[in-house]
This record gives structure tokens, sequence and C-alpha cells, in this order.
């Protein structure tokens, strides 16, 4: 779905259609109607419709020429108890092209029409069943690959972050009352001072709290989008075995020749819960006549520059230990000696702090395991609490309000009258989140990636 659905004046008289389960021939797929004509469509086709929430097996009708379009269940969901908050009518009936064309053709003729892409959604976000952030929480789960993913969406979709957001939002209201009321009925000679006495306390610990889910929110959102992972080295140090090995299959190419790798190989892979997006990369050396290995070092130097690890990989069995390598570790990488299996000895070589230096075979296995974990440990890094800010979209709403009151403090003493207003900003800020304020401006890009049945 894109902008225009999002920025559109809502069309809910509209009776909506189409496909809910996936595309392409099945045995059985799920057709869903949402509208105020939703169940006397399914009359039409069914005859007679069963009572709501109760599964019916019955003929679908072609209201044109009384000819049955296929046999299945029916369900109806009366409004607002529905997924839309609309009424609701689902058919399962047998996935063939044939079966969907003439429901479909059905469906028009009695005035409903197909549904944009995240338009049920949106109409449940509309309707107040969902907010803004289990809409987004719905499409991590349609989305997830791993059992961290799946569970870090269910619990949004659960109302996690909901919760903590509108939990956040009342106490900072509760803290505006009396600021607001000390400022208006002043019954003490110097009021910024009772004031600062009075919100000043609350406002820290709020913005403490805050501070303590931003510093945890890298570790939620590199367990929705991955964990991205460049594997670095000169040619023939073996990065790409390093890579076939991580994935368990032949993903690059392995040769004895340099420079075979040229463009950038991603391999997802599922490290126990955890996406690791891992690159294999064109080997870095000083001098070569060739253009495109030339442009394969770029980009392989470019993608090391944005990703979240580095893996510098070396053959301790080199002539020369690899410079550039060595220098573009930072912080947190780690230095991968392979062929373990050949030699256990390697060189000394000059480490900046806080390098893990990892040894392994990637013929024999060893050592894997200890890469695996050294990657698992740079998502589950421990920041006292829980990880909820799982979109850079509610990262940046908190960073927000962690400023406004980090201006409110300071003008707690001085102007109580500037404090209040930073925390009514901090309040929207935080608002923001689940779309209490606000929800038009980020529409188009939520919805962007649902597809059309949901």
């Amino acid at each position: 779905m894109g902008a225009d659905l999002a920025s559109a004046a809502p069309a809910d008289a509209d009776t909506i259609y189409a496909r809910a389960s996936g595309a392409g021939k099945a045995g059985v797929a799920v057709y869903r109607i949402s509208g105020p004509a939703a169940l006397s469509v399914a009359g039409t086709l069914v005859g007679k419709n069963p009572r709501p929430r109760e599964a019916a097996v019955t003929k679908l009708r072609d209201p044109a020429d009384g000819s049955i379009i296929d046999q299945g269940l029916v369900i109806l969901f009366e409004g607002p108890a529905s997924f839309t908050g609309e009424d609701v009518a689902e058919f399962h009936l047998h996935g063939s092209r044939a079966v969907e064309i003439a429901l479909y053709d059905a469906l028009a003729r009695l005035g409903a029409r197909p549904a944009e892409a995240g338009e049920f959604t949106l109409r449940a976000l509309r309707n107040d069943k969902l907010d803004l952030t289990q809409v987004e929480a719905l499409a991590d789960l349609i989305d997830s690959e791993t059992t961290l993913q799946r569970k870090q969406a269910l619990g949004q979709l659960g109302g996690r972050l909901s919760e903590a957001a509108e939990g956040w939002r009342r106490r900072l209201l509760a803290i505006m009352a009396p600021l607001e009321a000390d400022i208006d009925f002043p019954d003490e000679g110097d009021v910024p001072a009772a004031v600062a006495a009075r919100a000043g306390p609350e406002m820290t610990a709020l913005r403490r709290e805050l501070e303590s889910y931003l510093a945890a929110s890298a570790q939620a959102q590199t367990i929705r989008e991955g964990l991205s992972v460049a594997v670095l080295g000169p040619p023939n140090a073996g990065k790409s075995s390093l890579v076939n090995a991580l994935a368990g299959s032949d993903v690059a190419i392995v040769s004895d020749v340099a420079g075979t790798t040229r463009d950038i190989i991603e391999t997802r892979l599922d490290l126990c819960g955890v996406v690791a997006v891992v690159a294999d990369t064109a080997g870095l050396r000083d001098e070569t006549e060739d253009a495109i290995e030339r442009e394969g070092m770029r980009r392989a130097r470019a993608y090391a520059e944005q990703a979240d690890v580095r893996l510098g990989v070396l053959d301790p069995g080199a002539a020369v230990v690899s410079r550039e390598t060595l220098a573009r570790l930072r912080p947190g990488d780690a230095l991968i000696w392979t062929r373990a299996d050949r030699s256990a000895a390697t060189p000394n070589t000059p480490l900046g702090e806080d390098i893990a230096v990892l040894s392994l075979s990637s013929t024999t296995g060893a050592g894997i395991d200890a890469l695996v974990d050294f990657l698992k440990a740079k998502v589950s890094r421990g920041t006292g609490a829980e990880p909820l800010l799982t979109r850079a979209r509610h990262a940046q709403a908190v960073e927000r309000a962690i400023a406004a009151l980090i201006r409110a403090e300071e003008a707690l003493a001085a102007s109580p009258e500037l404090a209040a207003e930073d925390a009514r900003l901090a309040a929207r800020a935080l608002g923001g989140v689940t779309g209490a304020v606000g929800v038009e401006d980020v529409l188009g890009e939520i919805f962007s990636s649902f597809c059309i049945g949901k």
C-alpha cells in the first residue's frame, strides 16, 4: 500500500473484499469481506446466513444465474466484534484460480470492491481495534523468520509497547497536573522552588526509565531487522569458506584463484533465533589491474562501513598480515584466524580495544560455535530494560520525549511555565508512539509493506 490510501479520506462506507490467505493454487483459500454490506452480500451468495461466529458448510451461488461457485465454510463476524471493527464475512473455499475469478465477479456485481493493500488493517486502526504499534507488530509477525522475531512481534501485537507508552504518558500527565496547579494557584512564596521540589524527582525518574528503554532499542531493532555482518579480509583468507560453514551450504564460490568474489554475496542465517545477514565481500589488496575487482573492493569497504559487525578474516599461514583488514575493525568486531586445522599458531597483531579474537576451521567446523555465540551476544546485550522499541520511529519518539524532559528539568527552578510546556511536548511525543497523536503522518510508511489481504 502506498501513501495514497493512508492520506485519502476514509472510504469505510465501501464494502471491500480480498483473498486473506497466500496467493496461488492451494487446497483451501480464505476470502474476507468487510464493510456495511458484508453480511447482506454473504446472505445473497449463500442463501441464508449462519449464526455469527459459527462455521457452516454451504454452497455459494452466483446471483446472476444461480450457478454454484463453490462449496466451503462461511463464518460471519458482526461488528464491532471483528478484526476490522465492521461486519465481516469469511469464505473458506477451494484455492483454485477459477473459483477466485467466479467469486470476485459475483462480489463486484453485488457492489463490493477489491481491497487495497493493508486496507483491512487500516480499518481496524481507524475503528480502534489496533493502535499503531500493533499494526506494525502485525506486519512484523507476518514477516517473521525466527523464533525471537515471532515472540517479539506477538508481544507487541498483544499491546506490550502500547501499555508501556500509555503508562509513560499517564505518568507525565500526572506530573503536569500539580505542576500547572502550582503555577496557577501558588500557595507558597517561592513558587519555582515548590514546583521543582514536587515535580523534579518524578520527572527525573521517568526520564531515566525512558533512557533505559531507549538503550535497549538497538537490541529490539536488531532482532526485527537482522544483524548485518561484513566478512572482510585479503584474497584467499577463507572468507567464502567461513560464510559457507555458517550457512551450512555452498552459497559462495570457493577457489584458490585470488579475486573470485567480485560482488557482495549476502546470506540470511537463523542463528538460534537471531537473523544475521552475513555478507561475503571481495578480497582486499593494494593493487589490481582488474577494474571489476577494484569495484568489488570499493563495495566491500562501503558495506563494511555500514555493517553492524565486521569479521576480519586472516590466514595465519599468509606471508604478510593484511594491515587494511586490521585497520577496518572497530570496537565490538572480531578478528578471525582461519584454517585452525592446519596450524594452531597465530601471528601477533596489534589490535584496538574490545576486538574479539577467534580461531576456527571451516573444514572441520572447530570454532564455528564460538563465532555463532559471539554474533548472538551482539543482539542479547544487557541493558536493564526489556526491549520494546522495535522500530526507529519508536526510538525517535522516545528521544524527543527525553529531550523535552531534559529541558523541562532545567527550566523547573527558573521558569515553571516553560517546564510545563516542555512536559506537554514530551507527552505529545509519547502519544505519537501508539498513534494517539499524529497518526496520519506515518500511515504511508507503516502500510507500505502490507499485502492486499491484510
